[in-house]
């Protein structure tokens, strides 16, 4: 302390006027203010806004009321104790005291200054503190490990040896434990702290006593970019300073949405203002950098303050989700009212030779692939967006499958017809319902596997789109969704391969005609689907699913069921088993 005063008085010529020196000390953690006896005299007003970098402590209650509870009697029989509290009170405890008073006992640390004694734990003290509990949690940690290998070896009561230090020195590296203070102390590897500093602002009075305010922290632990705190505020500055920031002397102030740019080659206060980047704002003055928004908002046009983002949904309320809704209704309510025509006219040969048990398959698959577009609308929940995948790739595939077994069934009747075959064995319900059951299960299989897996979950999309937040069901495993499209694909591509080749059997009603133009429309929907559903984002990537799933399905209702309809009831006197039988010429 002595020599920082020295050599803070030769900085000027007379110490009268020490106080317009004009410097800020800034010392490290290794200086301290604490003064001995020869130094109390000492004028500490020139230390005044002193910013100071010290070990990292916390405050204890406990050690102050310790402290406070200090009494002199104590020290007597502690030689340290007894020569700090003589230098500390100028008080001796010889009876024979002539120059310097007596000790009275009546003493008490907290009336000491600042500069003499701090009543508040130190940054040295803390880091003492906290290398005692280090020691006594490692010694518990080694201890509890030799009971334990000795209650594995047998239970044998023996006394524990001695700890050295080095044995230690594995059970230091890596151990955390709470403190007292509520602070959570952990070592590293290298058995160190690593605590970072405080940043300290030293605060004199005309008394000759100062005291220290916490402005700041070094914390090398804390994220990036906030290693170094300060607050700006707190600091009192030297008596000198006008306690304002520098103004420049090459412009004016940079407005917000702009930020400052030195200029080379120029005085280091000039500087130009320049816009800030596409996608950044500053919201102050001055700004030596233009800062990004948060993900849920976007820059104003003026890029001086941030717009929080809307939400976007395909909704019941606006245009195109109300049409999509009213289609998919239409659509549900032709594929009930076909069914109950059907259902109706079970005796009659058309419905009789379509293989009812497929047909009412059929209709019902086609009636929830309408309804589960339902899914799609409306902002994504939990069960929505777990069930819009599955319940779409069931239905489809049951609804595929139900197709496949009719186109087959069309191509076994032809066969067993000729003499001999020995196709007939094949007719039969038994084939059919094999064949629906075998496919929905491979693609209920897969679905499940994928709900098992990685399920989709709602998600927000604050990246793709710049003024909005996509409310979005996350599909969670992409691969699964496409193999999923993909098994749909092959039962569309087999199906339409097997009903192109049947198209030309001779038969008055020939339902692989009507089964070929069916899937070649599904297929060309959901072709058209993969390319259009990749390049649209948010609401529209929905709407597109949702109006695939309708077009598709309703290609599957028009193209089979309304010929058939037509007949049943329109053209009654066709519903004729002969009409049924006759071949072509």
């Amino acid at each position: 302390m002595i020599f920082m005063f020295i050599v803070t008085c030769s900085l000027n010529e007379e110490y009268k006027e020490l106080t317009s020196v004009g410097k800020v000390w800034i010392t490290t953690s290794q200086v301290d203010f604490a003064v001995s006896d020869l130094e109390r005299g000492l004028d500490l007003t020139i230390f005044h806004g002193t910013i100071s970098l010290t070990m990292h402590s916390q405050k204890h209650l406990k050690f102050e009321k310790f402290l406070q509870s200090m009494k002199s009697f104590r020290t007597l029989d502690n030689g340290f104790f007894k020569d700090f509290w003589e230098h500390a009170f100028e008080c001796v405890f010889s009876s024979f005291a002539v120059k310097s008073p007596k000790c009275t006992g009546k003493e008490r640390l907290e009336s000491l200054p600042g500069p003499v004694f701090e009543m508040s734990m130190t940054g040295h003290s803390y880091g003492i503190y906290n290398a005692v509990y280090a020691v006594a949690h490692a010694l518990h940690t080694m201890y509890s490990s030799q009971s334990n290998d000795q209650s594995v070896l047998g239970g044998r009561n023996t006394e524990f040896h001695d700890a050295q230090p080095w044995q230690l020195h594995q059970f230091l590296q890596g151990i955390s434990f709470n403190n007292s203070a509520g602070e959570t102390i952990s070592l590293d590897e290298n058995r160190e702290m690593g605590g970072g500093f405080d940043i300290l602002n030293m605060v004199s009075f005309p008394n000759n006593s100062i005291i220290r305010i916490k402005v700041g922290r070094v914390d090398p632990k804390a994220p990036e970019g906030k290693e170094v705190t300060l607050q700006e505020d707190l600091l009192v500055w030297s008596k000198v300073f006008n306690q304002t920031l520098p103004v420049s002397r090459c412009r004016d102030s940079c407005h917000p949405s702009y930020m400052k740019r030195k200029k080379e080659g120029e005085k280091f206060c000039c500087y130009e203002c320049v816009p800030c980047p596409e996608g950044k704002i500053s919201i102050q003055k001055d700004m030596d950098d233009c800062s990004s928004c948060p993900e849920d908002q976007y820059p104003s046009q003026d890029q001086d303050h941030c717009i929080p983002k809307m939400i976007q949904f395909l909704s019941y309320e606006e245009p195109m989700g109300i049409c999509l809704a009213s289609v998919a209704v239409s659509f549900s309510l032709i594929t009930v009212l076909i069914l109950r025509i059907f259902i109706k006219f079970k005796n009659t040969p058309i419905v009789k030779a379509s293989n009812q048990d497929v047909t009412y398959t059929l209709l019902i698959s086609l009636l929830l692939c309408f309804l589960c577009a339902f899914l799609f609308l409306g902002r994504p929940r939990k069960v929505t967006c777990f069930f819009r995948q599955f319940a779409f790739g069931i239905t489809f595939s049951v609804s595929v499958s139900c197709v496949l077994a009719k186109t087959i069934n069309v191509v076994l009747a032809f066969m067993a017809n000729k003499p001999g075959s020995s196709m007939r064995k094949w007719m039969g319900k038994r084939l059919t319902n094999s064949t629906v059951i075998s496919c929905s299960i491979i693609q209920m299989c897969i679905c499940t596997v994928w709900l098992g897996t990685t399920p989709p979950f709602p998600d927000l999309d604050t990246k793709s789109m710049a003024t909005e937040v996509i409310a979005e069901c996350n599909e969670g495993s992409v691969v699964m969704f496409y193999i999923v499209l993909a098994y749909m694909g092959l039962l569309s591509s087999i199906s339409f391969s097997v009903a192109f080749f049947a198209r030309k059997l001779p038969d008055s009603f020939n339902e692989a005609k009507f089964i070929t133009f069916s899937m070649l429309m599904f297929c060309s929907v959901w072709l058209c689907f993969v390319p259009t559903y990749l390049s649209t984002k948010g609401k529209y990537m929905v709407a597109v699913e949702i109006f695939s799933i309708l077009a598709s399905g309703a290609a599957l209702l028009c193209c089979i069921f309304f010929p058939k309809c037509y007949i049943i009831v329109l053209r009654p006197e066709m519903n004729r088993r002969e009409q049924v039988i006759t071949k072509k010429h």
